[in-house]
């Protein structure tokens, strides 16, 4: 019976777990280019009590194991990369990539970091950033009497200088990032993520090039998390954790009534 506690236990943690990663999906369903996370779950260890094909007698032999679970624990959280809906801003600043690629954002230990968040304000030189102040890189710089900003689908970021009539000028080149596997990047908070082993080096291209997405200008990419599924999600794991909880008051009682044998 000690068994069924600790078999209950591992249910409870992870269900606990799925709890906690819904609610942090939940919380960060206004988030800019968030990705909802999906957990995955495997079994534990087996005891087998009788291996197939174990001869019990002459002419019986028995087709099927006779194997005892250990329970389940958590082996890996999936981010889901389907694009949110674009937001309409009306903010020239502000961009969001329709297809797979991500924004490069120089830190200011001059590490490179990796967003769907394009919610780019300007800083004191006229230089594109993001609401930490890291700047996107390369760096576009816009000058100081600009008085409208264009920025193309492929990246291509044009001004109208202040006395001048239709005649754009272009001041830099947006790139993107993309990834093998982007499920891969490690999330580190403020809208940000870094390569990893398991993601690959990034390729840099061209916005629009193999898939990595075009730039659409005045928008923000919204959460892709879906509240209705997640509601439902969290019944299920409060379900699944009340019926594990079950499971160690039954043992509990078994014991119990175990103990009681002797009196």
């Amino acid at each position: 019976m000690d068994k069924t506690l600790r078999t209950a236990s591992t249910g409870l943690s992870a269900q606990q777990k799925y709890v906690e990663i819904i609610s942090n999906n939940l919380a960060n369903v206004n988030t800019t280019g968030f990705k909802k996370v999906r957990p995955e779950f495997q079994d534990l260890l087996y005891e087998t009590l009788r291996p197939a094909g174990a001869v019990a007698r002459v002419g019986v032999e028995p087709l099927n194991e006779v194997q005892i679970g250990s329970g389940s624990q958590l082996v890996a959280t999936s981010r889901q990369l389907g694009n949110g809906d674009l937001v309409q801003t009306n903010d020239d600043n502000h961009l969001a990539i329709n297809g797979e690629g991500y924004f490069v954002m120089r830190k200011p230990d001059n590490s490179l970091a990796y967003s769907r968040d394009g919610s780019f304000k300007l800083d004191r030189t006229g230089q594109l950033v993001n609401t930490q102040g890291f700047r996107l890189d390369p760096g576009i710089e816009i000058p100081e009497n600009t008085i409208d900003v264009e920025i193309t689908g492929d990246g291509v970021v044009n001004v109208l200088l202040d006395g001048e009539q239709t005649d754009y000028s272009a001041v830099g080149q947006i790139q993107l990032a993309r990834f093998i596997n982007p499920a891969g990047l490690k999330a580190i908070g403020d809208n940000l993520f870094t390569a990893t082993p398991a993601s690959g080096t990034p390729f840099f291209m061209t916005p629009g090039e193999y898939n990595t997405g075009v730039l659409v200008q005045g928008h923000l990419e919204a959460s892709n998390v879906d509240v209705v599924e997640e509601m439902v999600n969290m019944i299920q794991a409060q379900r699944a954790y009340e019926l594990n909880s079950k499971s160690v008051r039954t043992a509990e009682s078994i014991l119990e009534t175990a103990v009681n044998l002797k009196r």
